[in-house]
């Protein structure tokens, strides 16, 4: 093993972890384990400024091949995911998504989808009713799926030297954005995510991750053992939210998030549309 693989691999951890986290990291995942698939992985980073450059049908087919390679609960494929590139599409999406030029400007939006229509259809040609498909369970099965097939994809692009970013507010207007693709009844966006070539003059800084004394746990969840790790990585994360620009506390981001009324502004109201497209959330 040389010195530069061992040099990046402690230089990908450090970026991913901090520099104290990162240490600790270090000392378990040694040189052997590196590889180049773990270097992309801890590369990831959220890219929100591309070049106009489309992206390739070559490219995209590629995406979609390793989309659908994810793991799939028992195979029942439950997702499906939507290109648009189309300026004037876009240009309708990005007001229901917070107006975000990233999406106005996408060389490539996906739109991954948790999909029950196909099901639906199914059974209508096979004189079934969908009785199952109102459960709780059905929709978090076509989010799993969908949210893994997404996965699978970003690292794809990355792999194919291109940059992706998730967009959460596709759920915002999800009546909206359920007309605008045609989507129909038993299926819903799950997450947008644009893909492109992205831009060099502005390339993103890896953010840095809560360490594993924080997320990893043994056997049982141990949420005592985890407060120093919190607290470190809120000193750690302060210093690269202040080279942002941001405000420096991931506490306060949080609690925010999760305490402060109205937070989600007009996804509190998601249950409703969901149930209006045939998940009675049961």
């Amino acid at each position: 093993m040389t010195d530069t693989v061992l040099d990046d691999r402690v230089a990908a951890l450090h970026r991913r972890y901090g520099a104290r986290a990162a240490q600790r990291a270090a000392e378990h995942i040694g040189p052997e384990v590196w590889n180049e698939v773990l270097a992309l992985q801890l590369a990831h980073r959220s890219v929100r400024t591309f070049l106009p450059e489309p992206v390739s049908e070559e490219h995209l087919r590629a995406i979609v091949a390793a989309a659908s390679s994810a793991a799939s609960s028992s195979n029942l494929q439950l997702w499906s995911v939507i290109a648009v590139t189309d300026r004037e599409r876009l240009a309708r999406i990005a007001p229901l998504a917070g107006d975000q030029a990233v999406v106005r400007n996408a060389p490539l939006l996906l739109v991954w989808v948790a999909d029950l229509a196909r099901a639906a259809r199914l059974a209508q040609q096979h004189g079934k009713d969908l009785v199952n498909a109102g459960y709780v369970e059905s929709a978090l099965l076509g989010v799993v799926d969908a949210a893994l097939a997404a996965q699978n994809a970003t690292l794809a692009a990355e792999s194919l030297g291109l940059g992706a970013v998730y967009i959460g507010a596709l759920r915002n207007h999800p009546r909206e954005l359920a007309a605008e693709l045609n989507l129909p009844d038993h299926s819903f966006a799950v997450v947008g995510q644009v893909v492109g070539h992205p831009d060099p003059d502005a390339a993103p800084e890896v953010k840095p991750r809560l360490g594993q004394d924080v997320v990893l746990h043994r056997e049982q969840y141990a949420a005592e053992n985890t407060d120093d790790g919190v607290a470190a990585y809120e000193a750690e994360i302060a210093e690269f939210y202040r080279e942002q620009g941001l405000a420096e506390s991931w506490v306060a981001r949080v609690l925010s998030r999760f305490s402060a009324p109205g937070a989600f502004g007009s996804r509190e109201a998601l249950r409703d549309a969901l149930q209006e497209r045939g998940f009675r959330l049961d």
